[in-house]
């Protein structure tokens, strides 16, 4: 990085590939959501880190069993429709999964919503959920930071 002075990258995010990058920033962010879960009271950024935990799994899988390339996730319901694609969810769970995140925007976003701890709690079961289950699917193993 020109200019930036000395690029200092986050522990634990892989730079080897792009899934593994995916992958692991999917780990920190769930990581992250403990944090803010212990400190209570935090549940809008406990619910949208989920989200962000849910996509760097459901990516990191895309990328790692497919063609697939970082530039093609540039829309966050893409995410879910490509899990659909490839055999990561069924139709049903991926279209659940966009409705809940379509919803999710507009409450909290516009709105005026104010998410429960029970929101968040259910987010965060979902977000851990995928992630194992993504990674359970892809064939190498011992990239997963959560273990």
């Amino acid at each position: 990085m020109v200019g930036r002075g000395r690029t200092a990258f986050e522990d634990g995010i892989s730079a080897d590939e792009d899934w593994k990058t995916q992958l692991t920033k999917a780990c920190r962010l769930l990581e992250v959501v403990g944090t803010l879960q212990s400190q209570d009271g935090y549940y809008t950024a406990v619910i949208e880190v989920c989200f962000g935990a849910i996509e760097r799994s459901i990516e990191a899988y895309a990328l790692a069993m497919t063609n697939d390339t970082l530039q093609d996730f540039q829309d966050h319901q893409f995410s879910y429709e490509r899990a659909h694609q490839i055999g990561l969810f069924e139709r049903e769970t991926a279209e659940a999964m966009k409705d809940l995140y379509s919803e999710n925007r507009t409450e909290s976003y516009y709105g005026g919503g104010r998410p429960t701890e029970e929101q968040a709690e259910a987010m965060t079961d979902l977000a851990g959920a995928v992630h194992q289950f993504a990674v359970s699917q892809i064939r190498e193993g011992g990239v997963c930071l959560c273990d």
